[in-house]
């Protein structure tokens, strides 16, 4: 056998010495870009020009490694080129464990220094304030509905949404043990706890179940009490040193969170790209129906459209609307130009990469 392998892992040292070459030769390139945005204060990440360069990997892969194994690697290579020029500061939902560090990652790579925060309003605040150059918040769920706290922050913040990040979630069942001799309770999020319901009724129906702050907070308080059980994903047992009991727990196994990158800077078109907003008309009717009619009229598709009370007490609710398109196509210019005149309130949220 190793006379066989002999050769082929000369092949694989060969080759490797060659990517190393091509890696520091394309930092170096990165580097000089670095000292041209210096030069006119340009951002050092850029969401659309990312979404491209792995949307063009997936385009021109032949194989046999996948698109998404691809995409991970020059997402990471991406991230330490990046990092030569400056380390992106990007502010989430914490502590560490939770599935908006894992969204943070996902999307910018591990070369970046990431801040958990305790709250939702922490994430804004440090954008807003430019602690952070960018904050990563949950904005949606596919089963448990819209994060109502993000919409309320996003009509109110000057942000705009430059990015989005779509990640399944995965709940284990996890102890210090890797068994459930012992444990009186099962923690986690109430979210999660709704999400993995069925499950926790069919196998352990009896022991008490604990809703607390995040799912990672879960996690630490069965890190220090083999009594306890926590449900998190696995990046949650990594960092608190647990071992799972039982993995993909929840319900509905095409559960997903997406998630809002948020900050200061608005981003250009990518080529495949769509635009949230926040509507809201007056209280009579046929409103709603004329508020799209320019949506239709310029054949612009819409992808989400949700209300959400106004608080008000007067029963007026804000839409929000995802639809297919950037702010600076010219039919997105036009129907959203007609579509402001007919209502009550108008915002653009952000115009990103799908």
């Amino acid at each position: 056998m190793e006379k066989l392998l002999k050769p082929l892992r000369d092949q694989i040292d060969a080759i490797d010495v060659q990517l190393l070459d091509l890696l520091n030769r394309r930092a170096r390139v990165a580097q000089e870009v670095g000292h041209v945005k210096n030069k006119v204060d340009a951002p050092v990440f850029r969401p659309e020009r990312e979404a491209q360069v792995l949307r063009g990997i997936a385009d021109r892969n032949p194989g046999p490694l996948g698109n998404n194994e691809l995409q991970t690697i020059f997402r990471e290579i991406m991230s330490a080129c990046r990092s030569l020029e400056k380390k992106v500061i990007v502010a989430y939902l914490g502590p560490e464990g939770t599935f908006s560090e894992q969204a943070v990652y996902q999307h910018f790579g591990k070369s970046i220094n990431a801040i958990p925060c305790a709250s939702i309003d922490e994430v804004f605040r440090a954008a807003e304030a430019g602690t952070a150059d960018f904050g990563v918040v949950p904005i949606e769920n596919s089963t448990e509905g819209a994060i109502s706290r993000t919409l309320d922050l996003l009509m109110q913040t000057p942000l705009t949404i430059s990015s989005e990040v779509s990640i399944p979630i995965h709940h284990n069942l996890m102890t210090l043990s890797g068994n459930m001799d012992g444990v009186r309770s099962i923690c986690a999020h109430s979210q999660a706890l709704a999400q993995c319901q069925g499950w926790l009724n069919q196998h352990y129906p009896n022991i008490m179940r604990q809703a607390v702050a995040s799912n990672a907070e879960a996690a630490r308080l069965a890190s220090e009490d083999p009594a306890v059980a926590a449900i998190a994903g696995e990046i949650a047992s990594q960092h608190y040193g647990l071992q799972v009991v039982s993995a993909h727990i929840q319900d509905e196994p095409q559960n997903r969170t997406r998630f809002a990158v948020i900050g200061h800077k608005e981003t250009e078109p990518s080529g495949k790209d769509q635009t949230s907003l926040v509507l809201s008309v007056q209280n009579k009717a046929g409103a709603v129906y004329k508020m799209l009619a320019p949506l239709e009229k310029f054949g612009v598709s819409m992808t989400r459209f949700e209300s959400r009370p106004a608080k008000t007490g007067a029963w007026e609710y804000y839409f929000f609307v995802d639809i297919e398109g950037h702010v600076k196509e010219e039919k997105i210019r036009l129907a959203l130009a007609e579509l402001k005149d007919s209502v009550a309130y108008f915002k653009v949220l952000g115009s990103y990469p799908i």
